[in-house]
């Protein structure tokens, strides 16, 4: 796959909407999909239903190339996309801090910017290593149990290994509480068996997951939640949907983000 031009550009992630404008090519974009929620790009036409890929509306716009993950979907309209002609350049998700750089050197180089790819992987590595110096390394680490939460469709998922959460939580200095209490995978529904042996001290959640339960208070009306030591506490800590998961060049931002909210105590 030879991608020739990039006039005109269809990433269809929030991460990698994230990385195309952060690689200086954020007037070539054309298309977002739900997740890209900065403030950039919202005047572009939206080509997902919910989080599902619409070939057609992709293909409508005649991009020069499309940017996914390999998560993305459904499969239909990703082969219906490969098999119009249009260069699909399909990356492994990012689920770690370490995945940042990688993430990075690849979109550059499919869309042909490497010199601006190691420009932004410099600075990106930089503010991440300024934030994880301040990260406290005296007494208790916190155990932090990530909530994925959907209030309009009924999801309720307690995060485990390679939840992507679980390498933000550690380096922040606290403890996967999903992961610790023996959940393997990387999205279990919540149940309260689940949480009372995660026994989490913080909740970690989006801000529009927490929303969508009807914030702290709704929250707390999930079986199991209001009996863990966080639910009792009332620690719950927010970050932006937008940004949270995307391992990109605002991932120091949800690291010290992270900091503040799991640390705030010890202050």
């Amino acid at each position: 796959m030879t991608v020739r031009k990039v006039d005109r550009i269809v990433p269809l992630t929030g991460s990698l909407s994230e990385l195309v404008y952060s690689l200086g090519l954020g007037d070539k974009v054309v298309a977002r999909d739900i997740t890209t929620t900065f403030a950039q790009a919202q005047r572009l036409p939206v080509v997902t239903r919910a989080h599902d890929v619409s070939a057609e509306n992709v293909l409508a716009l005649k991009p020069d190339v499309v940017l996914a993950d390999t998560t993305t979907g459904p499969a239909e309209a990703i082969d219906q996309i490969r098999d119009a002609g249009i260069p699909l350049v399909v990356l492994e998700p990012a689920k770690h801090l370490s995945d940042v750089g990688r993430r990075i050197d690849a979109v550059a180089a499919a869309l042909g910017v490497q010199r601006a790819g190691a420009r932004l992987k410099e600075r990106t590595g930089q503010r991440l290593a300024a934030v994880e110096k301040k990260i406290p390394h005296r007494g208790d680490r916190p155990r932090v149990a990530f909530l994925y939460l959907r209030g309009s469709a009924s999801v309720y998922l307690l995060g485990g290994a390679g939840s992507g959460a679980d390498s933000l939580i550690e380096a922040a200095g606290g403890v996967d509480a999903g992961k610790e209490s023996g959940l393997t995978k990387d999205f279990t529904p919540i149940t309260s068996e689940a949480l009372a042996k995660a026994a989490p001290d913080v909740l970690l959640v989006m801000s529009k997951g927490l929303d969508s339960v009807g914030g702290v208070d709704g929250l707390l009306k999930i079986p199991g939640v209001a009996e863990t030591p966080a639910g009792m506490d009332r620690r719950v800590a927010a970050v932006d949907d937008g940004v949270l998961l995307n391992f990109g060049p605002r991932t120091d931002q949800v690291l010290a983000s992270l900091v503040e909210q799991l640390h705030a105590r010890g202050k």
